[in-house]
């Protein structure tokens, strides 16, 4: 339970004290009525003894008597009530009045419990409690079988300004016995027949006249004896006293009390409601001339009514309506001042006067009757078969140890009181008077627990049958009531909290709703308060406690058991059990004029995750939005924050710029960047590094140091760090993400942006920005330069009608309703983990996608891209057109697009003419994209038809800058006078070159344009547009280059060499192709070029159908001396070998294009650094002799290296539509290396195998060398001899032939050769074939060679005998001249040199 005011030894001893009645003359009554009182009410603040008493027991031992309190009350007089052992409608109708009035106090001493995760503040103390139980032991009616609250003495009292005092006393004393003895008085009821009358003569010192009343009083003692009477002088303050003086007024605290205890004792008659208000708020006092009230049993706040199920709306109507009505009783009228005509010395006169009565007459009394009692015998009882069984007569002998017991407990003779009482249970329980026992068992246990010192126990079954007999056998709730609130009391005082607590629960019924609610709480604080807390049994009975109070009709005290409930209840996972005590609080709050603690609860059960049914979860929303509008005052300082939907903050997105227009016809629009696409981080990386080559290659390589990269759509996955640029008359869309946590539908409507604006001049005064809402994506349009912050979100929010119609716009969703509010857009940055300090915090970084700068107006483009295919063949060419258009109002320049695959599209090149395609897209079907020349006649197929020489420069690969790679990735558009003006569009040709691989392929383009004026906050502006091509088979061509063993002297065109050309049709049907035609074979270097195909097919294409190969075999030869001057350097030979009717320009648009970016693999594009592939372009570039030992491998390698480019080009025949329709294409072979095959296919990389991870520094990689392959090609031989030569072997038998042999150095460094003519042919097989000969002369040679140097070296050969030999047995050594720590390589022989020798 919680702390009381007074400890339970002050509680009880104040519950049970003497009772002394009241019998005033009508002059004595004028003069009290003076300070607005009567005289029992003048005395009430005075009958607390501050001194000790003393009397003899019956064994006349000495009693002390201490801080003993006494009752004074008038007499009230009313007709006998039949006890029902309930109270009336007029006593639960005050008791709740005085429960209502004590509320917690503000700022009030709190009580902070911590019980494990617990931390709890609950109320120290209970007021209500306490001012309930006091007015409860007040108001219950005095009882035949107990006498405690019987009247032991009357004081007559007389004004000194009677003519005849003396007949006044002798007037009343007849009254007082009339009505103590008369029958027709049954109430009040007096403790002995020879009641002690104690006569006081009152004195006005302000108008009597005070000898007179000595005197009169002098008489007075001579008549009742000095101890039976008292004078009494008051009102000894006049109106000429000072007024300022301040008087302190002891008897406001006791006037409530005074007006409860009348009103109880005061029988109920009929009196109408209005009646009864005006009698509370005028604050009229009852007496024995005041009629009572009588009040009705039902509560007008009952909660079981169904209006006030959960969810009802007319509920809360209601409750709100009747708390306008509502009234306090307070008991006296407001202002009322009492005392007034009284002084300190009055109120010290006041109090002498009580101890006086109580001293010399009221304890005397008491100790005469105890002792009469004492000596007094038992006679015989009469039976009387009523209410409790028995009824004893007023003279038996147990009544008179019952009274003799009660006047001992009264006198705080405990002891003797207990051995009293517990005689008199013996003989109540053996005459089976239930009633009788009951009280004595009651009183017994009292007061052994009241014995100070004893040894002997508090006897708690005392108690326990006592309250069971009362309730169960009596059937008086009120006597069982009393007995459990003095056994709880105790049970607490001696720290038995769970005794406590079961026996308050024990004692809550159906009967009262006040009773059980304040049991119900004061057993909630019993377990809270045991050494081990209870917490959730607090919290539980708590509810209980809230629930009772809350049909008792106390709201304030329901909403604060409620809210220390929810103390332990919450954040616990105990959802159900929260949104039923936030639904409570939530209408208790609403009902009690409390908005904000009633949003408050109502936003908790909102956005917590209920697990509540969608019935009562649209019941808790429709109250919600009721107690928005309902409520004065919510809305009038602020939009409220409402708490539905949820936000996903983090998850906003912010997008800048018009949305796209979509195709239109056989435009295809660009698709940029638009809300509905997801965010890629790795895709974001790819638009990045576009970006950073396209800026570089408009300023000159460099990337400026303030480029920061373009973000079109902000989101949590993006750089948010820096404040977003926007562009005026563009708008701003701010994707809002909302979660709905109820299972009902939420209707949102004129949803609009909160935001505020500080303007910046940048010379672009604009007029006032506006805001246009849809759905959930927002847009503002700024009309002014500044900087923006969008704060949060306006909306109404509104729930659909029950027929569970969600749609916003329907009339049964806009009927319902709805209220107005915001919710803030709090976006938290990124964490900080850089320092330190950010690591060991928790800090987080801005985020400013809400805070936009609106910058000056910029150009802005759209494209559209015209006859733009979806699906191509390998390598197949495709033209289609392009169309720029600038939508804003400032001119555009600078006009640039990169991609992440430079070799599927070419704009062609500026630089060269005109190629003869089409312009207009309506004459594209069966055109060529090539430009074409019809076969001059009589050309012998594969032939070559033209050389042509090309600088890779203009066609946007020129070597040796910043932009050597680049360049080819950044194409800058040719524009009619470089710029594009408002309003404007240009068309140009875009060729398209089916990728080599077949799939499906991502391809980006990337459009960076600029403002004609610079220096502004945008430097720049790009438009991004992905696409996706599939791709299917067409050809596979592989090429192998075979060294001619003939010399470069005796070709006399610097060398040749054979190229075989395999070309296999690997389409599968799928797009519809019936068969290739190869149109043409070209090839494109800067040293060697095809010269002729040696097995051209008859005057007709090379054909192939499905899975069909065939092989071609073309002569290559080195490209002619004027061919390879200083000035044409870096200019490749590209020559054409039609093998059709018509000739392909290979050296121009689109063929040369697409040919110069095939050299830069699509997954190479990333790096802007200008580095050539290997034995491609900067093959001309080789090291020197002597270069230094990196550069043998190079040296080694160039000697086999060929950098021959095949170029296929074909012709498929498809049918599409039951028409025929030829596609174009090409396909690029890159011969390397002699004898080493080349495919047109990439081969797929094999899967590295895992290595494990090497935490020791690696050592330097070794010095790569050449390979004995490589070292074996440096010189190459050949043999010049005549075929056959006669020799007469009769004249001589020794034949000698001269032979030539010649070596050419094949690379560009000097070599070291050795030459050995002592090897023979020593296998059979090889002399069955051919016989043996010798070398004449030396026989080893050891020469040297510069580079590319051709040196003959003469032999000569003997033959014995005529027959085939084979001159091929020389073996050739070499080495680099440089490298003298290298052992030299066998070079590769040539072809078997055969000879015949004649004999003649």
């Amino acid at each position: 339970m919680a702390q009381c005011v007074q400890s339970v030894q002050e509680f009880i001893q104040d519950s049970f004290v003497p009772m002394v009645a009241v019998l005033c003359s009508e002059d004595a009554e004028k003069i009290t009525r003076k300070n607005n009182l009567n005289f029992s009410e003048l005395l009430r603040p005075f009958c607390r003894l501050t001194s000790e008493g003393h009397m003899r027991d019956p064994n006349n031992q000495v009693q002390v008597v201490k801080n003993l309190r006494i009752s004074v009350n008038n007499v009230v007089t009313r007709p006998s009530v039949p006890t029902s052992g309930v109270h009336s409608p007029a006593q639960r109708r005050l008791l709740s009045e005085v429960v209502s009035a004590s509320q917690p106090a503000e700022g009030g001493v709190a009580n902070f419990i911590t019980a494990g995760d617990y931390d709890l503040n609950i109320s120290a103390t209970t007021p209500w409690f306490e001012a309930y139980r006091e007015s409860f032991l007040q108001s219950m009616p005095a009882s035949d079988h107990e006498f405690l609250n019987h009247y032991l003495a009357c004081l007559l009292v007389v004004s000194s300004s009677e003519a005849v005092p003396v007949e006044q006393f002798l007037k009343l004393s007849q009254e007082q016995h009339k009505i103590q003895h008369n029958g027709e008085y049954t109430n009040p009821k007096w403790f002995i027949p020879n009641t002690l009358k104690y006569y006081v003569l009152l004195h006005d010192m302000s108008q009597g006249d005070e000898q007179r009343a000595d005197s009169v009083y002098e008489d007075m003692k001579q008549r009742y004896g000095s101890q039976g009477c008292y004078l009494l002088k008051i009102n000894s303050r006049t109106a000429a006293a000072g007024t300022d003086e301040q008087i302190p007024d002891p008897w406001s605290q006791y006037l409530n009390k005074s007006s409860l205890q009348s009103q109880v004792r005061n029988p109920a008659m009929p009196c109408d409601e209005s009646s009864n208000r005006q009698s509370i708020n005028t604050g009229l006092r009852f007496n024995h001339t005041t009629p009572a009230l009588t009040l009705d049993n039902t509560h007008p706040l009952q909660l079981e009514t169904a209006i006030d199920m959960p969810g009802s709306l007319d509920s809360l109507r209601s409750v709100a309506a009747e708390t306008k009505t509502t009234t306090v009783y307070t008991g006296v009228a407001a202002g009322t001042s009492h005392g007034a005509c009284l002084t300190l010395n009055d109120h010290n006169r006041l109090r002498l006067f009580i101890q006086e009565f109580t001293f010399r007459g009221l304890l005397p009394h008491i100790e005469k009757n105890i002792r009469q009692l004492n000596d007094q015998n038992r006679v015989p009882f009469e039976y009387d078969f009523g209410w409790c069984f028995l009824t004893y007569h007023p003279e038996a002998p147990e009544l008179q140890i019952r009274k003799m017991a009660d006047l001992c407990f009264l006198v705080q003779h405990y002891e003797l009181a207990y051995s009293c009482y517990h005689m008199a249970k013996k003989d109540f329980l053996s005459d089976q008077a239930m009633l009788y026992a009951a009280g004595a068992l009651e009183m017994a246990a009292v007061s052994a627990f009241l014995q100070g010192g004893a040894p002997r126990p508090y006897p708690a079954h005392y108690m326990d049958t006592a309250i069971q007999t009362y309730r169960d056998v009596c059937k008086n709730k009120v006597l069982a009531e009393r007995c459990a609130l003095f056994s709880a009391e105790v049970l607490k005082s001696q720290a038995k909290y769970s005794d406590a607590a079961t026996l308050l629960i024990k004692m809550t019924s159906e009967d009262s709703d006040l009773c059980s609610a304040l049991l119900l709480e004061q057993a909630a604080h019993c377990f809270i308060n045991m050494r081990n807390p209870m917490v959730r049994k607090f919290a539980f009975h708590m509810i209980l406690a809230g629930h009772r109070f809350s049909k008792a009709g106390q709201k304030r005290h329901a909403l604060r058991c409620y809210c220390q409930a929810m103390q332990v209840y919450k954040g616990k996972g105990w959802s159900l059990a929260e949104d039923h005590i936030n639904f409570t609080i939530g209408r208790q709050s609403f009902t009690l004029r409390q908005p904000e603690n009633a949003v408050l609860a109502f936003r908790h059960i909102l956005t917590n995750d209920s697990q509540q049914t969608a019935t009562q979860q649209g019941a808790f929303l429709r109250e919600y939005l009721y107690v928005y509008r309902n409520v004065p005052g919510v809305c009038e300082v602020a939009l409220p924050q409402l708490p539905l939907p949820c936000i996903n903050s983090s998850a906003t997105r912010v997008y800048f710029g018009h949305e796209r227009r979509l195709a239109e016809g056989e435009k295809q629009a660009a698709t940029h960047v638009s809300l509905d696409q997801e965010f890629d981080q790795d895709l974001a990386a790819v638009w990045q590094d576009l970006e950073e080559q396209v800026v570089a290659a408009a300023n000159r390589g460099v990337v400026p140091s303030t480029f920061y990269p373009t973000q079109c759509c902000l989101n949590s996955q993006t750089d948010n760090l820096h404040f977003p640029l926007a562009v005026v008359e563009e708008p701003i869309i701010v994707e809002v993400v909302f979660r709905n946590p109820l299972k009902v539908p939420l209707v949102l409507s004129d949803l609009s942006l909160l935001w505020k604006f500080t303007l910046k001049d940048f010379s672009r005064p604009q007029p006032q920005d506006i805001m246009v809402g849809d759905a959930a994506r927002l847009k503002l349009l700024p009309r002014q330069t500044g900087q923006l912050t969008i704060l949060g979100l306006v909306y109404n929010l509104a729930s659909t009608s029950s027929t569970g119609d969600s749609t916003i716009n329907s009339p049964s969703a806009t009927a319902g309703t709805s209220v107005r509010g915001r919710q803030d857009l709090e976006i938290q940055g990124p964490r900080l983990n850089q320092s330190k300090e950010e690591k060991t915090s928790v800090s987080h970084g801005p985020d400013r996608r809400l805070d936009p700068t609106i910058t000056p107006p910029m150009p802005l483009l759209e494209v559209f891209f015209l006859q733009f295919p979806t699906a191509l063949l390998c390598g197949e060419i495709r033209k289609a057109y392009v169309e720029f258009c600038n939508v804003s109002h400032v001119p555009l320049c600078g006009l640039r697009v990169a991609s992440t695959h430079p070799d599927f599209f070419t704009f062609g090149s500026s630089s060269l003419a005109t190629p003869l395609t089409p312009l207009s897209p309506t004459s594209f079907e069966n055109c060529s994209a090539y430009k074409t020349l019809a076969t001059p006649p009589g050309a012998t197929p594969g032939s070559v038809t033209a050389v042509t020489l090309v600088s890779a420069a203009d066609f946007g690969s020129g070597g040796g800058g910043v932009f050597g790679t680049g360049g080819k990735r950044v194409a800058e558009m040719p524009l009619g006078e470089g710029t594009l003006t408002p309003g404007e569009s240009t068309q140009l040709p875009l060729w398209l070159r089916g990728p080599d691989q077949e799939g499906v392929h991502e391809i980006n383009f990337l459009f960076y344009y600029e403002g004609a004026e610079k220096g502004g906050k945008i430097s720049h502006r790009v438009l991004r547009h992905t696409v996706f091509i599939c791709a299917s088979r067409s050809l596979s061509v592989r090429a192998t280059a075979c060294r001619s063993n003939t010399l470069p002297e005796e070709e006399g065109r610097n060398g040749s060499m054979l190229v075989f050309v395999d070309v296999e049709n690997i389409n599968t049907s799928e797009a519809g192709v019936r068969e290739f035609h190869i149109a043409q074979v070209s090839s494109s270097s800067k040293q060697w070029r095809l010269h002729k195909c040696i097995n051209p097919a008859e005057n007709k294409d090379c054909k192939l159908t499905t899975r069909e190969r065939g092989k071609l075999c073309f002569r290559a030869t080195r490209c002619k001396p004027h061919e390879a001057t200083s000035k044409s350097l870096e200019k490749y030979t590209f020559a054409d070998l039609s093998l059709g009717n018509e000739q392909i320009i290979s050296s121009t648009t689109p063929c040369a294009d697409f040919f110069f970016r095939r050299c830069q693999p699509s997954e190479s594009w990333r790096p802007l650094i200008a580095v050539e592939t290997q034995g491609r372009h900067s093959r001309s570039q080789g090291a020197g002799p002597g270069g230094g030992a990196e550069d043998i491998t190079g040296v080694v390698r160039k000697c086999n290296e060929v950098d021959l480019d095949i170029i296929v080009l074909w012709k498929a025949f498809v049918v599409e539509d039951n028409k025929q329709v030829i596609l174009e294409g090409q396909l690029h072979v890159a011969l390397q290396t002699i004898g080493k095959e080349a495919c047109s296919l990439r081969q797929k990389e094999e899967a590295q195998e895992m290595v494990l991870l090497k935490f020791k520094p690696e050592l330097p990689p070794p010095m790569t060398r050449p390979s004995m392959e490589q070292l074996s090609h440096l010189i190459k031989t050949n043999l010049h001899y005549p075929e056959s030569h006669s020799h007469s072997f009769v004249q001589k038998s020794l034949c000698m032939v001269p032979v030539i042999l010649t070596l050419s150095n094949c690379s560009l460094a000097q070599v070291d050769a050795i030459i050995d003519l002592r090897h023979k042919t020593t296998s059979p097989e090889s002399l069955e074939v051919h016989g043996s000969f010798t070398w004449l002369g030396q026989t080893q040679y050891k020469l040297q060679l510069r580079a590319q140097e051709v040196m003959r070296l003469p032999l000569r050969a003997g033959f014995l005998h005529a027959g085939v030999y084979n001159l091929g047995t020389p073996r050739v050594f070499a080495k680099l001249a440089d490298q003298g720590a290298m052992c030299e390589t066998s070079q590769q022989t040539a072809t078997p040199a055969l000879i015949i020798i004649n004999s003649t």
